[in-house]
């Protein structure tokens, strides 16, 4: 599929626990989706309550997910958030701001969706992490 994309990139990408059992190709085919951007400190990436229509990955810089306000989570190179919404089209669970500058590797719902079709690797640990999630969420609640 995609050609003549960066070792660094592709290792990258392997080092991303989402993607660590993921062949040459699928990370070829993953690394080919999506747009890879700079964000400035103090932007809005994910808003609760909003509708979700982007997957993120974190490549570089920090960021703070904050559920009612409140800080729950610290996320950074090689997180990712956005998959929840996506999954079930309902609204996002948290906030997520960048406290520096980021890059981040954005897919749209439809690359989202093809990543998941054409790796059933990835979509199962989005899945173990969907509920590795919601557990720690429960947590808080109680």
């Amino acid at each position: 599929m995609a050609r003549g994309i960066p070792r660094a990139v592709l290792d990258g990408l392997a080092a991303v626990p989402l993607f660590s059992a993921c062949t040459k190709a699928e990370l070829r085919m993953i690394a080919g989706l999506g747009a890879e951007i700079e964000v400035p400190a103090g932007k809005v990436l994910a808003e609760q309550g909003k509708t979700g229509r982007e997957f993120c990955l974190i490549m570089n810089g920090r960021a703070r997910c904050l559920i009612d306000g409140q800080v729950v989570a610290t996320l950074g190179p090689r997180d990712f958030f956005g998959e929840m919404s996506l999954l079930d089209h309902g609204p996002r669970h948290a906030t997520v701001i960048s406290d520096e500058p980021m890059t981040l590797l954005v897919l749209n719902v439809n690359e989202f969706n093809q990543m998941l079709d054409e790796s059933p690797t990835i979509a199962k640990k989005l899945l173990l992490s969907f509920v590795a999630r919601e557990r720690a969420n429960a947590a808080l609640r109680h």
